[in-house]
């Protein structure tokens, strides 16, 4: 009687939870009974509810010494290994209960879950399944048994289960989080969002229930809401890392860069070994322009996790934008090893290529990459923007650019909703003008955005721009105080800014990024303005239905050409550009001025060229190679990256019979530094078949007269165009002899050059290419003209 008193009292402490005097009395029962398999059993219970994995073992060790055929002592054993992690062990275990007993529902979810831990997801599925079978309200089991058919990739399976588990029990936190993760994971997440809400309802509580709903509204654009629940995670356990992480990214997308570091680091704090962490900080430190802590988080990324393609191409891109063009190539190839049918990769060692001067193998990635992923938006820009660098006709880009509105715009057509159709009031009134760029800052392409602002006609036309700048700077501040609204609309995706601009009732919106970096082309694909223009990031076309208009110039292109762009062309009076040079941040003291013709002092003339590499074709080349064959004792100044680039531009200036020893190299620059080194050319030499766009009007300004070469696409006739503007015919040729003849003459007329060198400054800035004023007017007749025809479309 004492003893079962004992025993009752042992039980009592036991579910209490006070587990020292529980032990005591089991102990002290089996020092009379030291062969109760039953007590020896409720000791490795304790033991394990303690975390005592080895002591348990013991007990159930002896237990069964005892009882060797009782299956619960066995299935006891397995549930001690696999809590201990040794689940091989547990699995063995849990065999010998299927041989001593009728096989039970919680034998083969047992089961299940040690096959699922070593990752033998088929006998996983098969356990689950037989449990299931033996239960068929397991909702444990058909929880589990979805997990185990999604790491198989069986998703559809998966998603039976866990619908087969709801419908047991619709409030079940895991199998409403399940589904709803699995819904996400397949691109339907206005389906998941509803499971997920429901789960944090059914468990408002759960860390992991809250981060999955934050993660879910992260991922469909609603950051700030992410942040709210990501933050309360942070609440609940401070010492989450994926929620910090988590927290971390909702802040970046919504432009809070710096706040968002301080998570990732929370994150590292909690888990060091979080590489993605580690990755996504060195993002915000590259954003914020600390290269060098950026360039040490992804180091310590790929430290911890090798494979890490995106910190490898993330590591890659930051060396690009410090001029290490070798290292960045050499990082991505090292991505490439890992997964060689990155798309993303293919497309940055692309513009890695292209930007060593290698156009061909730069096309010839970004063909892979779209080879990869035939929807890689980017890469099928930068191809389509990258074949205007090689094309001598207009018809090849033009195929690109509709290759490209083939595959990523006719989506859209569709959906697009329709703007209401004026009155014959509207023809007249003011109009509301947007804008929309990444490089509203100092950048090539605000030397160009501040004459057409800043000489508006407010009062009949209001100016919205668009900004999707990540680092605003001063020029950024000029350049906003000449726009009537201006929205930073950097964290909005396409779907929110095509509404914005909607909301907007913006009339005519302008494309002025077209195919190049940070480009928004699906924005223009949802047409979100009933008239939408193409200008300013080069005069081609961008292939895209939905963009009505481009503006160009009757230099650009000439009666009969219009069948080479997709738009309708509205030539400028004058010039597709007009020109500040003052308009960086370069502060205007700064600026150099002109100097004297260098070759009075070095006693021999140097020809330059300051265009990005990728414009040195071949035929450019073998040009060169016919003035500087002739001028013999000339100079050759070229910009490339240190390295490689260089080494095998100078083997291709020698296949083309220019020695090395007359060429010299710049880096690239910042401009300020780039601008004073045209005092050290005497003469430009353009490039074909794209010519110099910006990097002519430079030279022009740093008295430096520029051969050029006239071709077939738009690209090909900016020389021609500005030395019309210029009153500089005299230096256009339409063939190759004709640029060898011209350059020649020049160079042999020193007297000549420098009186072209003394009066180029005054000359650009008395012509159409400075007159803010002129050009404005023109292009707001532009814009009258588009939306004439608008209205009488009505």
């Amino acid at each position: 009687m004492e003893v079962d008193q004992t025993l009752a009292l042992a039980k009592e402490r036991h579910l209490a939870g006070d587990f020292t005097a529980a032990r005591d009395l089991y102990q002290r029962i089996l020092a009379v009974r030291p062969a109760d398999a039953d007590i020896l059993l409720r000791l490795g219970v304790l033991e394990l509810q303690c975390g005592a994995y080895d002591a348990a073992l013991a007990w159930l060790d002896e237990a069964i010494v005892h009882a060797p055929d009782v299956a619960r002592l066995h299935f006891a054993r397995g549930q001690v290994l696999a809590a201990a992690q040794r689940f091989t062990d547990a699995v063995r275990a849990y065999e010998r209960v299927s041989t001593l007993d009728a096989p039970s529902a919680d034998l083969m979810f047992a089961m299940g879950t040690a096959h699922q831990a070593l990752a033998d997801y088929p006998r996983a599925i098969e356990a689950y399944a037989r449990a299931v079978e033996l239960d068929p309200a397991h909702v444990d089991a058909l929880n589990n048994l979805g997990n185990a058919y999604r790491q198989q990739h069986a998703h559809d399976d998966a998603e039976h289960a866990y619908r087969r588990a709801l419908a047991l029990a619709p409030h079940d936190a895991n199998a409403l989080t399940n589904l709803g993760t699995l819904l996400q994971a397949r691109g339907r997440i206005d389906a998941a969002i509803p499971l997920l809400e429901a789960a944090v309802k059914a468990a408002p509580a759960s860390p992991h229930a809250l981060l999955n709903l934050g993660v879910a509204l992260r991922a469909r654009g609603d950051n700030a809401t992410a942040v709210t629940l990501l933050a309360r995670v942070l609440e609940l356990d401070a010492r989450f890392p994926e929620a910090a992480y988590n927290l971390g990214n909702a802040l970046h997308a919504l432009g809070n860069a710096r706040e968002a570091s301080l998570f990732y680091e929370h994150a590292i704090a909690v888990n060091p070994a979080h590489a993605d962490a580690y990755n996504n900080l060195g993002n915000v430190f590259r954003e914020l322009g600390d290269a060098t802590r950026a360039a040490e988080a992804f180091d310590q990324a790929i430290a911890l996790r090798p494979d890490l393609v995106a910190a490898h191409n993330n590591a890659a891109t930051l060396m690009r934008t410090l001029g290490r063009i070798d290292e960045a190539e050499t990082r991505l190839r090292r991505a490439l090893e890992i997964d060689p049918h990155h798309s993303v990769t293919h497309n940055n060692l692309g513009t890695v290529l292209k930007d060593a001067g290698r156009i061909e193998d730069g096309i010839a990635s970004y063909r892979e990459a779209l080879r990869c992923d035939p929807d890689n938006v980017i890469a099928h820009s930068n191809l389509a923007y990258a074949l205007t660098f090689s094309a001598e006709d207009p018809e090849t880009p033009l195929e690109a650019c509709r290759r490209w509105s083939a595959q990523h715009e006719a989506r859209y057509r569709a959906t697009r909703q329709p703007h209401a159709r004026p009155g014959h009031q509207d023809r007249t009134r003011r109009l509301r003008i947007g804008y929309v760029s990444p490089d509203f800052r100092n950048h090539c392409q605000a030397l160009f955005m501040m004459p057409l602002l800043s000489h508006h006609d407010h009062a009949r036309f209001e100016i919205y721009c668009y900004s999707t700048v990540v680092r605003p700077d001063d020029v950024t501040d000029r350049l906003k105080s000449h726009a009537d609204v201006w929205r930073d609309v950097r964290t909005l995706d396409d779907d929110q800014l095509a509404q914005q601009i909607r909301d907007d009732r913006i009339d005519i919106l302008l494309d002025l990024t077209m195919h190049m970096s940070d480009a928004r082309p699906l924005l223009f694909a949802r047409k979100p303005a009933p008239v939408q223009i193409a200008w300013l990031a080069y005069p081609g076309t961008t292939g895209i239905e939905a963009i009505d208009y481009r503006l160009t110039d009757p230099w650009l292109d000439p009666a009969g050409s219009d069948r080479h762009y997709s738009e309708q062309s509205i030539r400028l009076a004058d010039s597709f550009w007009c020109y500040d040079p003052l308009t960086s941040s370069t502060k205007p003291a700064d600026m150099p001025d002109v100097n004297a013709l260098p070759a009075r002092d070095n006693g021999f003339l140097t020809f330059g060229c300051l265009n990005n590499p990728c414009k040195l074709t071949d035929r450019t080349l073998q040009m060169w190679r016919g003035v500087l064959h002739e001028a013999v004792d000339a100079r050759l100044l070229l910009m490339a990256p240190h390295g490689a680039a260089r080494t095998r531009l100078l083997a291709r200036l020698a296949s083309h019979g220019i020695a090395g020893e007359r060429v010299r190299f710049v880096p690239f620059q910042s401009r300020a530094d780039y601008l004073r080194t045209y005092r050290e050319i005497d003469i430009g030499l353009d490039t074909f078949p794209y010519n110099g766009h910006t990097t002519s009007l430079d030279a022009s300004w740093m008295g430096v007269p520029v051969v050029t070469r006239v071709g077939a696409t738009a690209v090909g006739r900016a020389g021609l165009s500005q030395s019309m503007n210029l009153g500089l015919a005299e230096l256009v040729a339409h063939s190759d002899e004709q640029f060898v003849d011209i350059a020649l003459q020049l160079a042999r007329d020193l007297p000549r050059v420098a009186r072209l060198r003394e009066g180029l400054r005054a000359r650009i800035a008395a012509s159409p290419l400075m007159d803010g004023a002129r050009f404005a007017t023109q292009v707001e007749a532009a814009f009258r003209t588009a939306w004439e025809r608008w209205c009488g479309a009505a």
